[in-house]
């Protein structure tokens, strides 16, 4: 993540948000969404084949007395490890049999091409083989969708392009009540809020990515919209606030 960052500036940012250099530990959270009649999952986590601390979908679904039959929609921001490859069992099915899947036509598309494993680079290149082994499995159960498309009844599809070519986030709207999802668009609360147009090496494509964060930001903090974040603190639900040319996240306990 920092290696593409001005290291001088960057280090008052570790200093003041506590972090360090070498290693990182980000929160996964899923989101999950209900409206009496569908029951959404935003992304599925890693699955146990990825990280032994993450994989833990089925049993936070049981502390709300639901089980993956309950869930009538997968919606994939993207298609990283930790938000796809939970979607198999132990025995290599889809996880969630009664589900419709849905993920944006661009992000469907690089993975699904043979030659992404090749161009995407070694250190991801485990990647694109397992997003594509998942992929295959729900290829007659899944819906492509578009930019501003509104895939189920309140939820429109916003995309987000940069982390990955096709990441989508998605806007929940209730009357005046709304919502973000963003996936990883804005990836961690600290160096993507206080510098949005620093370079990230958890991107693909950087610079696309640094445009698209700044943009959510704004947009995030002008209407004061509740935003949910894989990879941020307090459940990943907050708002954004500006702080003279930043940002920062105030989490709510919720």
């Amino acid at each position: 993540m920092f290696s593409s960052m001005p290291q001088d500036e960057l280090d008052p940012v570790i200093a003041e948000f506590g972090l360090s250099k070498d290693q990182l530990k980000s929160a996964c959270n899923i989101a999950l969404y209900r409206d009496g009649q569908n029951t959404v999952l935003f992304d599925v986590g890693s699955g146990p084949d990825f990280m032994p601390t993450a994989g833990m979908v089925v049993e936070s679904l049981e502390e709300l007395g639901l089980s993956p039959d309950d869930i009538t929609h997968v919606v994939f921001t993207h298609a990283h490890p930790d938000h796809i490859w939970g979607l198999l069992d132990e025995f290599d099915d889809p996880l969630f049999t009664e589900a419709t899947y849905m993920m944006g036509r661009d992000e469907w598309a690089y993975w699904w091409d043979p030659d992404t494993v090749n161009t995407i680079g070694e250190a991801r290149a485990a990647f694109a083989v397992g997003a594509k082994r998942r992929m295959e499995s729900i290829e007659d159960q899944v819906a492509l969708i578009d930019d501003g498309q509104e895939i189920l009844p309140g939820i429109a599809a916003v995309a987000s392009f940069g982390h990955t070519p096709g990441h989508m986030s998605f806007e929940l709207r209730n009357g005046s009540d709304a919502a973000m999802v963003v996936g990883d668009a804005i990836g961690n609360h600290h160096v993507a809020f206080a510098r949005p147009d620093w370079l990230s090496g958890s991107d693909q494509d950087m610079e696309q990515a640094a445009v698209t964060r700044q943009g959510l930001l704004d947009r995030l903090a002008h209407e004061q919209m509740t935003m949910v974040g894989f990879h941020l603190p307090d459940g990943g639900m907050g708002r954004v606030e500006t702080t003279g040319n930043a940002y920062r996240f105030v989490g709510e306990n919720l």
